[in-house]
């Protein structure tokens, strides 16, 4: 497997801020995002066993987030296993447009279809649906049929700090007439942590 990189820090978004975690990000994604901000284009190679003893090593945390680019690319139930072996919570953050393994504890789906074409959902189980919510106009309808056990609206960070305040007050408004979703925020770039 090709992986980005592997770092300790704290869950900045959704259901799991601020929770320990240890990060493994794949390399490789089947989108182009427009608002994507990870270079997932490079990497190094790793097998499964090292990959496990890098964590372990890493921190003392017993949760493990599999992100990317696209981790279902790349993740399979063998590393799943190692990690649960050891006592870990194996949480995925993914664009939801490929089968994850089943033994997945915690499924973070952002879906992309309205971003990137032929991004369909297919997944049978989603845990936290998190959206990337770029303000008023933007068709909330496509996402009503998914079914999540939490649902979660990110504003989109543009890079331009007007038009952030912008996507911000539109989504607080958003979340306010429906109060189904609840807002995350990127709360690493807040602190300007990893």
């Amino acid at each position: 497997m090709t992986v980005n990189e592997i770092f300790y820090s704290l869950q900045g978004e959704g259901r799991w801020t601020g929770t320990p975690a240890i990060f493994v990000r794949f390399s490789g994604c089947n989108l182009r995002c427009p608002f994507c901000d990870t270079d997932h284009s490079v990497g190094f190679s790793i097998t499964e066993d090292e990959l496990v003893r890098r964590i372990e090593d890493l921190s003392p945390a017993r949760f493990v987030v599999i992100t990317g680019g696209e981790p279902s690319l790349q993740l399979t139930s063998s590393l799943v296993s190692l990690l649960h072996d050891r006592g870990y919570f194996v949480a995925v953050e993914t664009n939801g447009t490929h089968p994850l393994p089943d033994s997945v504890d915690w499924i973070t789906c952002s879906p992309k279809f309205d971003f990137c074409d032929g991004a369909t959902l297919s997944l049978p189980r989603i845990d936290e649906l998190k959206v990337v919510y770029r303000g008023a106009g933007q068709n909330m309808s496509v996402y009503d049929s998914i079914d999540a056990r939490f649902r979660y609206l990110q504003p989109c960070d543009v890079g331009n700090l007007i038009d952030n305040r912008r996507i911000i007050s539109e989504t607080i408004t958003f979340i306010k007439d429906n109060p189904t979703w609840k807002l995350s925020l990127q709360t690493q770039k807040i602190l300007d942590i990893r």
